[in-house]
């Protein structure tokens, strides 16, 4: 298969429908954000808890798309924007990530990598959501961190929580090139 081939699939999956980013202020949900408008949504929705990254991400991105300012962990408001904008397709990419810092604060980390997952996993299915990404690590595997511990718990939830007709699916970053707190 060749790439034109792969980005066709993309193409099909994308095109015409409802996309929610959540995470859309971050360096790797911005960075879907604007590939995801290129390939022409009906509508694109980008969700985050941060205003700034969230403005931010706006001037990135090509065409129209709404601003949902809502963090993951507030249920009621999740759950009351995915009503709003039904959504057919979820790329869920907020999470918390810093490996050192989660080591001294692991409530937050599983607030937000598990039950905040839990929140938008939880939602989507409410709604009837055909295709949702989970982005997860590579810390995930055999986890020797609070952070690698967490998202591993989270593509646990997806796993035990996704709704039987719809495409739930997760997949392992590693080290992100120019991201935010990229050690490299």
């Amino acid at each position: 298969m060749c790439i034109r081939d792969s980005l066709e699939g993309v193409r099909r999956s994308l095109e015409g429908h409802t996309v929610l980013v959540t995470g859309a202020g971050g360096s790797i949900g911005s960075e879907i954000c604007r590939q995801v408008a290129g390939f022409g949504p009906n509508r694109l929705v980008l969700l985050d808890h941060d205003e700034t990254h969230l403005h931010d991400t706006m001037s990135l991105v090509d065409g129209p798309c709404h601003q949902a300012l809502v963090d993951i962990n507030d249920r009621e408001a999740l759950f009351g924007l995915f009503e709003r904008f039904r959504p057919d397709v979820v790329l869920h990419t907020a999470a918390h990530k810093h490996v050192p810092v989660l080591e001294d604060h692991p409530v937050e980390a599983a607030r937000t990598n598990v039950f905040g997952t839990l929140n938008v996993v939880e939602a989507s299915g409410a709604v009837g959501v055909s295709r949702f990404l989970l982005v997860s690590s590579d810390k995930a595997v055999k986890p020797s961190s609070i952070m690698g511990a967490s998202k591993r718990v989270a593509e646990q939830v997806l796993l035990s929580r996704s709704p039987r007709d719809g495409t739930y699916s997760a997949v392992r970053f590693g080290n992100v090139l120019g991201s935010r707190g990229s050690v490299i």
